[in-house]
């Protein structure tokens, strides 16, 4: 194929897409019904436990004096309205219509009980009413969901699933991920086995702005630029993964700065998320921080502590650090994605629409984050499409026992006989690092891809 692929060649991949994803859909993922609706009753359960011990509390009962029979705990304009209108508190964070929010972090920053009483009930409700309601709901008498998986609904040409949104299971939040997937079982004698990218749509990214320090990072097995970022955010000269804390402020750096940059976050945003992860306050005044609070550190101090002996005494002063982190992050260290992403808009506003390097074109209007990460996302996607038809087309032609059952943004989930689980091992390999990269000549990164497996008869859940 050629280095980057046509409209045409866009289309193609589509319509093999729908033929494969029709395939799985027809096969179905089998749920254990019974399960479903006894974990329906016990989260009905905590759900009134949670709801009769806030009623007793003062919070509710002024909440109620405002709003009277129409009080409702599960919205989120009545408690902001409560919050930072009522009650005079500043929010620690705000949406981007700029009231104060009431997610379930910028929740936990106020330190209300009765606000994490609140954070249960509505996330037990949602797992409840959203996850375990649809699964009884769109199975079949045969004990099977068919979920639809669409290719012609987002604007980035990624997928989307529905009735019920198989990609939208949980996954960060662990309870509520047991508490799901444990639902979820393949065909009796069989198992279930989960094929995962690793970074893709970092390596994807690669591959649009070229910048070489961000490829030797990829390229250098030896290199780690979240344990760099991690070393300038929090002053360490050296860093160990092995070390405990040494890994926690690793995580740090990647899930609260790295990644939000490069989903076109700021460095104001990203100190917030900083303190999350270390357990430092937020406080926007000029109170510094007591040397004493925050995560225990190396040397049996804490994490204040060891901001200050570097020059950091208040959120204030952490702020203006991150913002020099943020500025050496694009002027020095990525530069050249710096400049692509610049190049980039200025390519969107002359001619108003993106040319993916898969053949896609998206178009209308965008805003920049929007114009930088929809072909990056889209591509990355399609990536996984392709993978996702040869291996369909590889189970066909050797008529294997083994089905695809769906597919989420970055993985691919296989109803499998055990006997056939090295070769589908072996087959994702070889499509992930030999015919991908001979489809597709603009791919210059090596990807990868981590295939899970889970026991015979046993649910998408690792003990």
């Amino acid at each position: 194929m050629k280095m980057k692929a046509t409209t045409r060649d866009a289309y193609i991949l589509v319509h093999k897409g729908v033929l494969s994803l029709a395939r799985a859909e027809r096969q179905g993922i089998r749920i254990d019904i019974e399960y479903c609706e006894n974990q329906r009753k016990k989260l009905t359960r905590k759900i009134d436990y949670y709801q009769k011990k806030l009623a007793g509390t003062k919070f509710y009962k002024q909440w109620q004096y405002i709003y009277r029979e129409k009080t409702n705990v599960y919205s989120n304009d009545q408690l902001s309205n409560v919050l930072y209108k009522h009650m005079k508190i500043d929010p620690p964070k705000f949406t981007e219509s700029g009231q104060g929010a009431t997610d379930e972090e910028a929740l936990k920053r106020l330190g209300i009980s009765e606000l994490n009483w609140i954070i249960e009930m509505r996330k037990l409700a949602k797992i409840r009413d959203t996850y375990l309601e649809q699964f009884i709901r769109e199975t079949n008498k045969d004990g099977y969901m068919r979920p639809f998986f669409n290719l012609h609904t987002v604007r980035t040409f990624r997928s989307s699933s529905s009735d019920p949104n198989f990609q939208n299971i949980p996954k960060r939040d662990k309870e509520a991920m047991r508490i799901c997937r444990r639902a979820i079982l393949p065909r009796p004698g069989h198992m279930l086995v989960e094929a995962d990218f690793s970074a893709l749509e970092v390596m994807i990214g690669a591959c649009y702005h070229k910048d070489p320090i961000m490829m030797k990072y990829l390229h250098d097995k030896n290199s780690d630029m979240h344990s760099d970022m991690a070393k300038q955010i929090f002053f360490l000269e050296t860093l160990d993964k092995s070390i405990p804390t040494h890994n926690l402020l690793r995580q740090a750096a990647k899930n609260g700065f790295v990644f939000p940059q490069f989903y076109g976050d700021y460095y104001a945003n990203n100190a917030q998320s900083i303190c999350e992860w270390v357990k430092l306050p937020i406080n926007k005044g000029e109170k510094r921080w007591s040397r004493n609070w925050g995560m225990e550190f190396l040397d049996g101090t804490t994490i204040a502590e060891h901001f200050w002996k570097n020059g950091i005494k208040s959120f204030n002063d952490f702020v203006e650090h991150m913002r020099q982190v943020e500025d050496d992050f694009w002027n020095r260290r990525f530069r050249v994605y710096q400049q692509w992403k610049d190049d980039w808009v200025a390519q969107y506003q002359q001619k108003g629409y993106l040319e993916m390097l898969t053949g896609f074109r998206c178009s209308g209007v965008m805003r920049k984050n929007e114009i930088i990460n929809y072909p990056i996302q889209g591509s990355a996607f399609h990536c996984l499409l392709f993978t996702f038809i040869q291996l369909d087309q590889i189970i066909i032609e050797k008529k294997w026992d083994s089905k695809l059952v769906g597919q989420i943004h970055d993985s691919i989930v296989i109803d499998a006989n055990p006997e056939e689980v090295p070769l589908l091992e072996e087959a994702l390999i070889k499509i992930v690092k030999e015919e991908l990269p001979r489809a597709w000549k603009w791919i210059i990164v090596p990807l990868e891809i981590e295939v899970d497996v889970y026991g015979i008869d046993k649910p998408w859940l690792k003990d």
